[in-house]
């Protein structure tokens, strides 16, 4: 494993507005005393009263530098959980932005790390957009590029002949193409492109190299995502994972809404997850995936698909979180629908069969949102010797701060600090 960093007693002392900020955190941390809290981790203790923070990081989001830098300033922010790809490059990342957040802010509380895998390539998480770009118009006004959330495609277009060649513009070239690792498989360039010249390429983790991850002493859970078209799958990637899985905190279920049949579905999945004896299992409703960065609307999905679960009754037991299409709005849309940090069934006074000190909806993940507000900034830095650090620049970094609190406080309790 990677040294923890030790940032230079100069700079350190640069982040005393952050410390200052970053201290609201700590300071609004519920003291664990009500009901048997004290019992479980403060990640799960956050999961029952409902106010469980994740940061996705992208199942398939592969930049380091970013998922160092996002995981530094979320953990200053206090999420509970950070998820990431499988890889073992970026769950270094995640832990070094750790790390070095709790360098700044000793205090900080450690969220745990998840990595993310699949069972079935049909999923839209685990895809990637590909093209060649000599097979594009050399005038095309390239719509891929300027959609791309995340800054994933980069064209340019090249004069034949050289930089002062008088060159028939049709017989130039494009050239780039898209950057593999910043590519998250959210597929807005597919339909954009004017000549059907992009497509998407599918793959599945390696169960093989998950369970090494798993094993890993910086590796907290895992989160299975699946299609919810059938369990066979699911059951011979279970069956891969083998031991490894007892050695994660908690295992994670992400699927989406299949109408009637998802509770069956979830509930033999539960089956298959019996050999899972050591943490704690939660489901991941995923409504409108990878949309969050759209705007208001995209969250309604996720939140109707929390109010159908919530309401029956045979729903297989564990922690339940929202994500696919979470935003700035999430929060309210929950209250609107009486469900925010609520342990009974709105208009009703029924304790549910899972106890009254734990809440319907245990959390919020946000992804593609969470990135965009802290991504507009880290555009802001300038890349230095090959890398780019967020804390070498504290103004950015207590800006970012500032908009990941944003986000996490309205879930967490606290407010959002002046601007």
């Amino acid at each position: 494993m990677a040294v923890a960093p030790v940032l230079p007693p100069t700079l350190l002392a640069s982040h005393a507005a952050v410390r200052a900020v970053a201290s609201r955190v700590a300071a609004s941390r519920p003291i664990r005393v009500a009901g048997d809290d004290h019992l479980h981790p403060p990640q799960v203790a956050s999961l029952r009263r409902g106010d469980w923070v994740k940061l996705i990081c992208g199942a398939s989001f592969e930049d380091a530098a970013d998922v160092r830098n996002l995981s530094l300033v979320y953990t200053l922010a206090g999420v509970d959980c950070i998820d990431c790809a499988a890889d073992a490059s970026v769950v270094g990342a995640v832990n070094e932005g750790i790390d070095v957040a709790a360098s700044i802010v000793p205090t900080v509380q450690r969220p745990w790390v998840m990595v993310s895998v699949n069972d079935d390539c049909r999923d839209l998480h685990f895809r990637k957009a590909e093209f060649d770009p000599e097979d594009c118009p050399p005038n095309c006004s390239k719509p891929c590029e300027k959609v791309c959330p995340a800054d994933a495609i980069s064209l340019k277009r090249v004069v034949v002949g050289g930089e002062h060649a008088h060159s028939d513009p049709l017989s130039d070239k494009l050239e780039g193409g898209v950057i593999m690792q910043r590519c998250y498989g959210c597929g807005r360039c597919l339909s954009v492109c004017p000549y059907d010249r992009i497509s998407a390429m599918s793959y599945i983790r390696d169960p093989t190299m998950t369970a090494e991850l798993l094993k890993r002493s910086d590796v907290d859970a895992i989160e299975i995502h699946t299609t919810g078209k059938g369990t066979d799958m699911f059951s011979i990637l279970w069956s891969s994972l083998g031991e490894s899985i007892n050695s994660v905190k908690l295992v994670a279920v992400s699927l989406p809404n299949a109408g009637e049949s998802t509770i069956d579905f979830m509930n033999a999945i539960h089956t298959i997850m019996q050999s899972y004896r050591e943490g704690y299992n939660l489901w991941q409703l995923d409504g409108r995936p990878m949309s969050g960065d759209i705007g208001r609307g995209a969250t309604r999905e996720t939140v109707s698909f929390a109010v159908d679960l919530t309401s029956m009754s045979d729903r297989p037991q564990g922690f339940y979180q929202l994500a696919g299409g979470t935003n700035l709005y999430t929060v309210d849309s929950l209250k609107n629908a009486g469900l925010f940090k609520a342990t009974t069934l709105p208009g009703t006074t029924t304790t549910e069969k899972f106890g009254s000190q734990q809440a319907l909806i245990g959390g919020i993940a946000y992804g593609g949102y969470a990135r965009k507000i802290i991504g507009r900034i880290l555009r802001k830095i300038p890349v230095q010797l090959g890398r780019m650090r967020i804390e070498d620049h504290p103004g950015y970094l207590l800006e970012a701060l500032q908009e990941a609190m944003s986000l996490v406080g309205p879930v967490k309790g606290y407010p959002s600090p002046p601007k």
